[in-house]
Formats: C-alpha cells, sequence, structure tokens
C-alpha cells in the first residue's frame, strides 16, 4: 500500500499550458476562418429561410366574486315569491382560471378557432383560419424539401371532434402552437398571446381568441346551469297551461250556473276553483324557479376585464437572426477548439485527465 502510495506521488499531475493552448489555436487559425466563415453563411441561410412571425398580446383580468353582484333584479324578483337566489352558489368555480391553458389545449377548443375570419394586410377579401393555415402558412425551404408538410391529398370534411382527418389534426396541432394562454399566479391576469406570419393577421386572431374563450368557457361553466334553466321553464309553460284551463273550466262553469243554488252545483265550483287555486299556486312556483335558474346562469357565467386589447404589432418577433448567428458560430468556434485541443493532445490536460 505505501509503494502505490508512493507511485502516486511520484506521478507528475496534470498541469494546464495556456502558452501550448493558445499556440495550438494559431496554429489553426485558417481552419477557424473556414469554420466560422461556413458558420456565417448557414446562419444567414437560416435566419433569412425562417418566416417572420409576428406577437400580439392581450391581458385579461378574471373578475372575482361569481355574478352575485350581477343578480340584481333577478335575485329581488325571486325573493318576492319567498325564494333566495345565490345563497347556494356563493362556492368556489366550477373551472378557476389556472385551468384555461388547459382548455384551450383541448379539441373542441382548438377547432373552434377554424371558422374565424381574417384577413391578410395585402389582401382583400377575408379567408376562414383554417384556409390561412392551410394555404398560406409559410414554412422554410428543407421542411418543403423533405416533405415534412406536404399537404394531404384529402379533400376537406365537416369537423368532427370525435374523428378529424390527418389535415384537420395537423392543422389543429399548427392553431395551438400559435395560440399560447399563461397564468400569472400572482396578479391572477391571464395573457394570451397570438403568433401569426402577417400583423393584422396577429391582431385580428387575437381578438377573437379572446372572445372564443370567454364564449367557450361561458358555454363550458353555464351546461348545467342552462340545463336547468331549460327544466324549469319546460315546467313553467306546462303550468301555465294547466292553469289556464283550470281557469277557462272554473269561469265556463261560473257563467252557465249562475241562477243555479243546488248543492251539488255550488261543489262542483268550489272544486274546480280550487283545482284553479291549486295551478295558480303551482304556476307561481315554477315561474319561481325560473327566476332562480336565470339567476344561476349570470351567476356562472364568466366575465373578464380588458387590461390590454389587441393593437397590430409594429415589427415582427421573429426570426431573432442575431441569436441565430450568435448560436452558429459559438458552436463552431467550440466544436473547431475540440478538435484542435485534440489533435494537440491538449485537450486532456484541459480537461484534467491524465
Amino acid at each position: 500500500m505505501e509503494d502505490n502510495q508512493k507511485k502516486k506521488a511520484q506521478q507528475p499531475e496534470a498541469t494546464i499550458d495556456f502558452g501550448a493552448i493558445w499556440g495550438a489555436i494559431l496554429k489553426y487559425k485558417k481552419l477557424y476562418y473556414k469554420t466560422l466563415g461556413v458558420a456565417f453563411v448557414l446562419a444567414l441561410i437560416i435566419g433569412f429561410s425562417l418566416p417572420k412571425t409576428y406577437n400580439c398580446k392581450i391581458l385579461l383580468a378574471p373578475e372575482t366574486g361569481g355574478g352575485s353582484s350581477n343578480l340584481g333584479g333577478l335575485a329581488a324578483l325571486a325573493s318576492s315569491f319567498g325564494v333566495s337566489v345565490g345563497a347556494g352558489g356563493q362556492g368556489g368555480d366550477a373551472i378557476t382560471p389556472n385551468v384555461y391553458p388547459e382548455l384551450m389545449k383541448s379539441v373542441d377548443f382548438k377547432t373552434s378557432l377554424f371558422p374565424i375570419k381574417v384577413k391578410q394586410k395585402k389582401d382583400k377579401k377575408t379567408m376562414t383560419y383554417y384556409d390561412y393555415l392551410k394555404y398560406e402558412w409559410r414554412v422554410p425551404w428543407w421542411e418543403d424539401l423533405f416533405g415534412l408538410t406536404a399537404p394531404k391529398p384529402i379533400k376537406d370534411t365537416l369537423v368532427n371532434t370525435f374523428e378529424l382527418t390527418p389535415e384537420q389534426a395537423r392543422i389543429a396541432g399548427l392553431a395551438i402552437k400559435n395560440v399560447e394562454c399563461k397564468i400569472d399566479k400572482k396578479t391572477n391576469l391571464i395573457s394570451i398571446e397570438v403568433r401569426a406570419q402577417d400583423p393584422y393577421v396577429a391582431a385580428q386572431l387575437a381578438d377573437s381568441v379572446k372572445n372564443r374563450l370567454q364564449d367557450f368557457l361561458t358555454g363550458y361553466r353555464t351546461k348545467k346551469a342552462r340545463y336547468d334553466l331549460d327544466y324549469a321553464l319546460k315546467l313553467n309553460r306546462q303550468a301555465k297551461k294547466d292553469y289556464e284551463r283550470a281557469r277557462l273550466l272554473y269561469s265556463e262553469y261560473v257563467d252557465a250556473n249562475q241562477e243555479i243554488y243546488l248543492l251539488s252545483a255550488m261543489q262542483k265550483q268550489n272544486d274546480l276553483e280550487n283545482e284553479m287555486q291549486l295551478q295558480y299556486n303551482n304556476y307561481t312556483a315554477t315561474s319561481a324557479q325560473v327566476l332562480t335558474a336565470q339567476a344561476k346562469v349570470q351567476e356562472t357565467t364568466p366575465s373578464f376585464t380588458t387590461v390590454q386589447s389587441a393593437t397590430v404589432p409594429l415589427g415582427p418577433s421573429g426570426p431573432k437572426k442575431e441569436l441565430i448567428m450568435i448560436v452558429c458560430l459559438f458552436l463552431a468556434a467550440l466544436g473547431t477548439t475540440i478538435y484542435v485541443l485534440s489533435k494537440e493532445k491538449q485537450l486532456k490536460p484541459l480537461l484534467g485527465l491524465s
């Protein structure tokens, strides 16, 4: 064991000779000129091959506290029938803003963007966002060269969210890549950022996505409340018909038996009057249920305050040609340096290897 320690002590430690490293780099300076030149040209090709993109950002602030503050007249009117509105709905919302980004990734929301009408700055006619992505969206030449985005020879059909065609699935994936939703947990602000290859399309789409998000969430969150409202309206309409029929029977009987004082006739009149009153009470109760259901729909309807509206971007957001240039030159210099130091046997000392 002592012999091994002596051998280790006798072995010279690997030292870094920066002079030798710099000398090796200067020795291959022509190689650096070539590789950096190639990297420079490659960066230019990549930078100018990528289509320009424009970003438009919208900021929304979701209004808290449900819709209880908006119930107003409905709650007051319902209370006149002895019905308390909103007392049971003060709990948490079914869908919080934290899940909005996940909802926007759903197939239903992605396909809901297809029929949005957009118009490029150079065009006079509008087109659907689906057609814009299919026919106007430009891709780098290498994607076309290798057929990565070749159009599928499939005739367009109606959108069936249960089973999308390959082309519809491709367009849906491209659509959601261009729409990003973020939630700031500190301020609770909703950020919607839309990317397009035309500044006008970016602004139009951002405004439409905001409206689609609100409509989508409204339909999603009020689904049960609207179902309850439809059911209450159905009961109310039937109760109204029953009351009107009972009232008609009572009035006809009273008119036909005004001069009759038989006990049986009076008993029949009382029965008809009681039936009419019963139907009226039922009609009144279902009317209160309708008011409650309407108030519940209003209560569960989400609302937003626009903090930053959509505006046409003044300049492109990408591609970042300077960053592409820096990355390409850095990788070329790094790769060349590793090759040079390895060939001059200076790489292992630099890495601390014996």
